[in-house]
């Protein structure tokens, strides 16, 4: 008699989060690439800098099937928290400028809105990816022994 059991089955908003932590990936490196249009483009260790992060936040994605709430909580941490702050903080430092989201829109190019639209469903996606996360059915999933 074998004491192997089979691995419980990954819940439906773990799957979902996978998803949804990959779309935030995919809104990250557009923007990134889009920005190379604009008059002001991230330079080659800038790009190097964000192909690497990208990268281990792929890996740790990939790895949260894997039930290990170490993997859950590192996301959480480093994207939730420090990844928002890195999008946001930006935004938020030019509204305290005084600047109009208005004008601003009323004058930007392709581009500009694009980057716009980007940051916006990159922060929609990590928002909803955290919430399912620590859906019940998620934490019953990364309570368990592994």
């Amino acid at each position: 008699m074998s004491s192997l059991t089979a691995a419980p089955p990954v819940p439906r908003p773990v799957r979902a989060a996978v998803v949804v932590w990959l779309l935030a990936v995919g809104a990250g490196v557009a923007e990134t690439l889009v920005h190379l249009a604009l008059p002001d483009p991230p330079g080659p260790g800038a790009l190097v800098k964000r192909a690497l992060v990208y990268a281990g936040v792929v890996a740790l994605v990939l790895a949260l099937p894997s039930g290990r709430n170490v993997v859950r909580w590192t996301l959480a941490v480093l994207l939730g928290v420090v990844g928002t702050a890195s999008l946001v903080v930006e935004p938020i430092t030019w509204l305290s400028t005084g600047a109009s989201p208005v004008e601003y829109l009323a004058g930007a190019g392709g581009a500009e809105i694009a980057v716009v639209v980007l940051r916006t469903a990159h922060l929609a996606a990590v928002v909803v990816a955290l919430v399912l996360m620590f859906r019940p059915t998620a934490n019953a999933f990364f309570r368990r022994p592994t």
